[in-house]
């Protein structure tokens, strides 16, 4: 869950930090508080958009940093194969905000923005005001169901996704198999001489990283062999001033004083093995000049076998060992040719086999999401109920489609009557915007045991919505948050009432400077600002009475 808010230096927060909690966590506060502001930090730290115009005037820089703790095995694992490894069962999500840039960090180490998106996914879920506009398209009905149905759907819909591609595959291969007479001649020809070609050069696997240090060794030789020979010079005998020369001197001259002491025959000792190792080093350096020395008919000929090997690597391959792959490609192309007829057949039984089989994954598949469509409306039904709607019908449903997607063959939609006696209709086009609100927050209460991520904002979820219709919204977040943490930003005293912790948002202007800050609130003050949100600016002791017992009749139920 997110346990810690920091942020510094954006729009009109100068710095704050704030601790959430376990369960239902409520942000109340005036219009233009800065509610907003806090909820587009939080999607900064989450990856969103950002551009130096979010900078609290006047500062260099901006920080935005979330702290989760990871408390569930299956998520932890899900991270790992991320390779994101969490410190002590914590995660730290880091931007910093400079002008034109930013920088993006996971437990204090650099990540791309893209990864930061990717892991922000399976820590935390915003809703934002308008989400429930995701109703308005049915392609989202079917991504609730999937959700819903997971356990039972996940391993078909991986299946669907394998023998759909299987399908494509063949197909493609059946469309692009299909050539007359002369075309087939013309490939065949084509591909003899390729590999009349590759065979005739009689290719040896690695045999051209061989050749190109020999020609390197070959073109190189000249300098080489020079300075080999001037430092054999220096080292060898039979020249003038050299290093073996001086050592004999040296050995003639320590001889007698080898036999005075153990000093002294050590020294000698020690000379004479000096000796004997140059002499060994002047015998390799000998060898070594002679592997330098190349006749002028071995360097054209290992020069044009380069050049004959080069030559094929531009056309049919970087290296040897892709110029024989592709040759082995071109045999198998060349037998399909050669037996033509036989290969369009088994090709053409390969599709059709492929395309039986992805059907009857797709059928499968619609048959669990039908079956698990009813339960599915049933139980967001019985929460629209309670949540004021009185007489609601809902179903799910399934379009006839001949098409088959990698998602299979189903394309599903939510139908909804809210009035006794009036058929169904499609959701997108019945609803209003306080409907739809609802019923998101509905379906949202369904899914809370079946979506993995631990953390959900829900920023006005009671848009559109007051009385008791409010009282049923904060039960419903009452209910999400007794499964998974939930941060909801409010206007309604009926939801701010059931928070497990509630925090208010404040400006407050100091020295002509205005600032954004951020309170958790104790049993005093959350009646207090219960009661702001009762009376408005004018609180009574009659409205602080009502709000006491908003908060008392919230716990007892």
């Amino acid at each position: 869950m997110l346990q810690n808010l920091h942020v510094k230096n954006l729009a009109l927060i100068d710095e704050i930090e704030v601790d959430f909690q376990p369960g239902l966590n409520i942000l109340t506060g005036e219009t233009g508080a800065g509610k907003s502001i806090l909820l587009g930090s939080i999607h900064l730290a989450l990856g969103g958009r950002y551009n130096a115009d979010m900078l609290r005037k006047g500062a260099k820089f901006g920080l935005v940093e979330l702290m989760f703790s990871i408390e569930n095995e299956q998520l932890e694992k899900e991270l790992e194969a991320m390779d994101i490894f969490s410190e002590n069962g914590m995660l730290v999500l880091t931007r910093k905000l400079m002008e034109g840039r930013s920088i993006s960090k996971i437990n204090g180490e650099t990540v791309s923005i893209g990864i930061l998106r990717d892991v922000a996914s399976l820590l935390i879920d915003i809703h934002e005001q308008h989400e429930h506009q995701r109703l308005l398209s049915k392609r989202n009905h079917l991504t609730f169901l999937d959700i819903y149905a997971k356990e039972q759907v996940e391993k078909p819909k991986q299946e669907m996704k394998t023998l759909y591609q299987i399908y494509q595959e063949c197909n493609q291969a059946f469309q692009a198999s299909s050539m007359d007479e002369k075309e087939r001649r013309k490939e065949i020809d084509l591909i003899e001489f390729e590999l009349h070609e590759i065979e005739d050069a009689k290719l040896q696997s690695g045999e051209d990283e061989e050749l190109e240090i020999l020609y390197r060794k070959m073109t190189e030789s000249k300098n080489l062999t020079e300075g080999i020979s001037e430092a054999y010079q220096y080292t060898s005998e039979g020249t003038h001033g050299n290093a073996s020369d001086f050592l004999s001197r040296a050995i003639r001259a320590l001889q007698e004083i080898s036999t005075c002491d153990e000093t002294g025959s050590a020294l000698y000792s020690q000379l004479v093995e000096i000796d004997s190792l140059l002499n060994d080093f002047n015998r390799e350096l000998s060898e070594y000049a002679k592997s330098f020395e190349f006749s002028e008919e071995d360097f054209r000929s290992t020069e044009n076998r380069l050049n004959e090997i080069n030559h094929l690597k531009a056309k049919y391959g970087n290296t040897v060992k892709e110029i024989l792959e592709y040759a082995e490609e071109k045999r198998q192309r060349l037998n399909e040719l050669e037996h033509y007829e036989s290969y369009i057949e088994e090709l053409e039984k390969k599709t059709i086999a492929a395309k039986e089989n992805m059907e009857n994954c797709a059928k499968k598949l619609s048959a669990i999401r039908k079956k698990a469509a009813i339960s599915f409306t049933n139980e967001i039904k019985q929460g629209l109920q309670e949540l004021n709607f009185l007489d609601v019908q809902l179903e799910m449903k399934f379009l006839d489609t001949s098409k088959i997607t990698v998602n299979g063959m189903d394309d599903a939609e939510f139908f909804i009557s809210t009035n006794p006696g009036e058929p169904t209709k499609p959701l997108g086009s019945t609803a209003s915007g306080g409907e739809l609100s609802r019923i998101m927050l509905a379906i949202k209460t369904v899914l809370a045991d079946k979506e993995d991520t631990p953390s959900l904002i829900f920023d006005e979820i009671d848009s559109g919505i007051s009385g008791i219709t409010a009282g049923k919204v904060a039960e419903k977040l009452r209910i999400i948050g007794q499964k998974r943490q939930v941060i909801c930003i409010t206007h309604l005293p009926q939801i701010a009432a059931v928070a497990d912790a509630h925090y208010r948002i404040e400006k407050q202007a100091v020295e002509n400077i205005t600032k954004t800050e951020i309170t958790q609130l104790d049993e005093d003050t959350s009646i207090k600002e219960l009661a702001r949100l009762l009376g408005g600016a004018s609180i009574t002791q009659r409205i602080l009475e009502s709000a006491r017992e908003m908060k008392e009749m919230a716990k007892s139920e």
